[in-house]
């Protein structure tokens, strides 16, 4: 009872959850004492394991909270960024960030199963088969930087955005088994005049006969577990935010500042809130005129949308001809992007 003699209100979440946005990003993360049981995103794990269930795989990955999404090589499971384990960090992680990875229910599971498909070549050493490099290729090529996708290919399959299996066999591998896994998503005859349904055969082939085997490999490590990270929430997001825009300054910055501006009028818009606002107008648009995929602009114009809150540029101009304006700016670079071989960083 409190002095008044009325019951004290139960403090509803965890201690950090009611804080100011500042406050909260001064909690270092491993104070914020997360668990994936009992969340939106532990059902999600949930309905995973169902799917391996019915998939007839005796498999299943372990998972713990982290700072991305992750598999190590030699490890059982996979890390997922802490988060997903609370709306009050999903809202700031779209606050700073202006996307949450993972945050929708059909994008999680996306995200899940591709790992899932990771953590599955590590439990059978897959990748170790000359039958997995003659169907995907040398597992031992190096990661790159960079990647110039081919959204009209058909020598992949389509799962997570940005043709994420033409990035690397182990993706591709990845993604493949990822489609193979998905419920009721007819890859035989989603992908029925596709090159890509031999490699979805492969892992039919490859599941059916791992079905009554343990895993080779047992290790249950949980790697930069969320209990190790001892930087605050404000050092996450400036070191996360720095890699997404370091490369994207030197493409950008002298183009936006010829259709934004750093001094405005008390009145003046936000050049970051006017492109959220019309961003799905310019994509359309900018698709258009380009004639490229929409995903690619979209990707674009999130960059664009970034590096404007973080120089703070604002509306000097009507906003029709800002319109104008950044479509044929984000047209420009989207070409650059294409002839650039398909740097990432372009598309961040």
């Amino acid at each position: 009872m409190g002095v008044s003699g009325r019951p004290r209100r139960r403090q509803r979440g965890p201690w950090w959850s009611a804080l100011s946005q500042d406050e909260l990003l001064d909690v270092r993360i491993q104070d914020l004492d997360l668990r994936v049981e009992g969340t939106a995103v532990g059902r999600r794990v949930e309905r995973l394991y169902a799917d391996l269930e019915r998939a007839g795989l005796r498999f299943r990955p372990h998972v713990w909270l982290s700072t991305d999404w992750f598999t190590p090589d030699g490890v059982l499971g996979f890390a997922m960024p802490f988060y997903l384990a609370h709306p009050r960090l999903a809202r700031l992680e779209h606050a700073q960030m202006l996307e949450v990875e993972g945050g929708g229910h059909v994008d999680c599971l996306k995200l899940l199963r591709h790992e899932t498909g990771h953590a599955i070549d590590n439990a059978y050493r897959l990748r170790r088969r000359r039958s997995f490099r003659e169907t995907f290729g040398s597992p031992g090529s190096p990661y790159r930087d960079w990647y110039a996708p081919r959204p009209a290919s058909r020598e992949h399959v389509q799962h997570l955005d940005q043709w994420y299996a033409q990035s690397h066999p182990l993706e591709d591998f990845a993604e493949t088994f990822a489609v193979w896994l998905t419920p009721r998503s007819q890859w035989r005859q989603a992908y029925r005049d596709w090159p890509a349904l031999r490699k979805l055969d492969y892992i039919d082939r490859v599941m059916t006969a791992l079905r009554d085997r343990a895993p080779l490999v047992r290790s249950r490590a949980r790697p930069d577990s969320l209990q190790t990270v001892r930087i605050t929430l404000r050092e996450y997001y400036e070191t996360k935010k720095a890699q997404y825009s370091r490369d994207a300054a030197t493409a950008y910055d002298r183009l936006l500042l010829r259709v934004f501006a750093t001094r405005h009028r008390r009145s003046a818009r936000r050049a970051d809130v006017f492109l959220r606002a019309n961003r799905q107008r310019l994509r359309s648009r900018i698709a258009e005129l380009s004639g490229q995929h929409r995903y690619v602009v979209d990707q674009m114009l999130k960059a664009l949308t970034l590096r404007c809150r973080e120089l703070g540029l604002y509306l000097h101009e009507r906003e029709a001809d800002a319109r104008t304006d950044v479509a044929v700016l984000v047209t420009a670079l989207t070409m650059r992007f294409l002839r650039s071989g398909g740097r990432t960083e372009y598309m961040r």
